[in-house]
């Protein structure tokens, strides 16, 4: 575990690759999944079986939310010589990617679906991204019984040697700034010219260059947002979750919470620099959705809304229609499981809502989810499980985002339960996330000691929330393993291998190296919690437009802000 020194202490992403909805269990195949096939959950049983019985394992990692994937249902696994193939010579096992973040960080650059075949000892042997048509997939299940050599999908990992310093170098710095506006469609707008969405962290570093200033961040920032209005729903708001075909007018249809999430705390951000209405009504057209639709009854958030209305068929047609005529067919289904994670990014968008805006209801809402989850996912030890069960968690996203939630709601309300309970968050991912060894920086997607995976290891997006979270909470509270922790995941991404992984995506990084080196905007109100002035100018301050940004309530003679 991270060792101290002094003191206390969710691109291009694996969703864009896939184009399914609750699951009658966290690891277990649809309900809707085609007969013939008796799919497993993952667990290190499998390997065992898979040696006694002498036979490969197959995995299929999907999304509950996901076309391709029930298409894959239909037709590839449902076809007769694919499932005499996997009952005769494989261990078949169907694993939710929601459900399983440990899987899905392991296998994200294949997208949804994934295909993953191993031999008995574990070793990968095929892996395949997308839809596998059933003759396709039939020659392939054949191909590997013949000869069970590795094939050219599974590559060798580069050996990594990470650096010493927490902090990009400077020719690094500047060529990933330059990746970032290379990268960017003049044209269309957006990152890329396959598929096109509001990739919030690059928008959010724009953000903070245009408050320094740079007039080219702020226009590439005011096009995204203007173009990704054209993903938004205009009947039950929420946006869709991407577009192909290099423009704005071919989106997919399914909504993750994650998106959601992201894209309403972006546009409130927006609106509080810029105050263009489009913002904020987009933002408030996002939020009315997740309320009406993936928001439960005790004010926790759900996971996401299926791509389709009818399994495996597009669902073009049906998006096209008004609210009466799209009710009359049905209502997707919806992923009713309310993770942590998912959890802990709406909380921190609601509260970024209530910045934008000053009203009282979505502090409120942001407040009724963040008392849901510590009643029902708390480990008892600072750390938060994913679901109902801990399965083979704990993992690093849902201590995490509710560790930052945690600020963030402290930052608004200027309440101290909330930083302690940021603080119980750290110290728990100090605990269980980051290793002693030296050789391995950064935070891990699962516990060292759980079970049911192997060789995990770190993954960049948790890293850099990581690094920019605990590095804000070292600003709050001056303790010292914080900025270690922020320090260890730095040391992983400014690494060149890691920083350069992500081509023009690079924005959350740039941010996290920025911010580990400079001071936030740093506002202290002080005064008595029951002083209507007090309050007025805590307020004012909670309202500041910044992306880097410390809001403090002193009360004279006492509160102590931190432990």
């Amino acid at each position: 575990m991270l060792l101290q020194k002094s003191g206390r202490v969710m691109k291009i992403r694996a969703w864009l690759t896939c184009v399914i909805v609750l699951l009658a269990a966290p690891f277990a195949r649809s309900a809707d999944a085609p007969p013939g096939i008796d799919w497993q959950e993952w667990s290190p049983s499998v390997f065992e079986r898979a040696k006694a019985e002498k036979k490969f394992v197959l995995l299929d990692l999907h999304a509950v939310w996901c076309h391709w994937c029930h298409v894959m249902d239909e037709q590839t696994y449902a076809n007769p010589k694919v499932a005499a193939l996997i009952r005769a010579k494989y261990i078949a096992v169907g694993v939710d990617q929601d459900s399983r973040p440990d899987l899905a960080n392991r296998y994200e650059n294949y997208g949804w679906p994934a295909t993953v075949i191993f031999s008995a000892d574990g070793s990968e042997i095929v892996k395949r991204r997308g839809f596998i048509p059933p003759g396709e997939m039939s020659a392939l299940l054949q191909a590997v019984i013949d000869d069970p050599t590795p094939g050219p999908s599974v590559e060798p990992e580069e050996k990594i040697t990470y650096g010493t310093a927490p902090a990009l170098s400077e020719p690094l710095r500047k060529e990933l700034r330059a990746a970032l506006l290379d990268g960017y469609d003049k044209k269309n707008g957006g990152w890329g010219t396959g598929h096109k969405f509001l990739d919030w962290d690059n928008v959010e570093y724009c953000i903070a260059r245009a408050q320094a200033g740079d007039a080219q961040c702020e226009k590439m920032a005011r096009q995204t947002l203007a173009a990704q209005l054209n993903l938004l729903d205009p009947v039950w708001g929420g946006v869709y979750q991407y577009s192909t075909d290099g423009d704005w007018q071919h989106p997919h249809f399914e909504k993750l919470l994650l998106f959601q999430a992201e894209n309403l705390r972006t546009y409130a951000l927006a609106h509080s620099f810029w105050k263009e209405a489009d913002y904020i009504e987009a933002a408030a057209a996002i939020h009315r959705y997740v309320r009406d639709f993936l928001t439960g009854k005790d004010g926790a958030v759900y996971t996401s809304q299926d791509a389709d209305i009818v399994q495996g068929e597009h669902a073009g047609e049906y998006f096209k229609l008004n609210d009466a005529a799209r009710r009359k067919l049905g209502v997707p289904r919806v992923d009713t499981h309310n993770y942590s994670r998912e959890n802990g990014r709406m909380i921190s968008a609601l509260v970024q809502m209530y910045a934008a805006t000053g009203e009282e209801k979505f502090l409120g809402e942001a407040t009724r989810a963040a008392n849901f989850i510590i009643e029902n996912r708390a480990l008892g030890s600072g750390g938060f499980r994913h679901d109902l069960a801990n399965d083979a968690g704990p993992y690093l996203a849902d201590s995490l985002t509710m560790g930052r939630a945690f600020l963030d709601l402290y930052a608004a309300t200027g309440n101290a339960d909330w930083l302690y309970r940021s603080e119980d968050c750290a110290r728990y991912i100090a605990d269980r996330f980051v290793l002693d060894d030296t050789s391995q920086p950064g935070a891990l997607t699962v516990a060292v000691s759980s079970a049911n995976i192997s060789d995990p290891r770190p993954q960049f997006d948790e890293n850099t929330l990581l690094a920019r979270y605990a590095n804000l909470l070292h600003r709050y509270t001056d303790n010292a393993l914080y900025r270690q922790l922020a320090e260890s995941a730095m040391r992983y991404l400014a690494t060149p291998e890691i920083a350069r992984s992500r081509r023009a995506y690079t924005g959350a990084l740039l941010l996290a190296d920025s911010e580990m080196n400079t001071a936030p905007l740093h506002i202290v109100i002080v005064g008595k919690k029951d002083d209507p002035t007090a309050i007025a100018l805590f307020r004012v301050a909670v309202r500041q437009p910044a992306v880097y940004k410390q809001v403090e309530w002193s009360v004279p003679g006492g509160e102590v802000l931190h432990k």
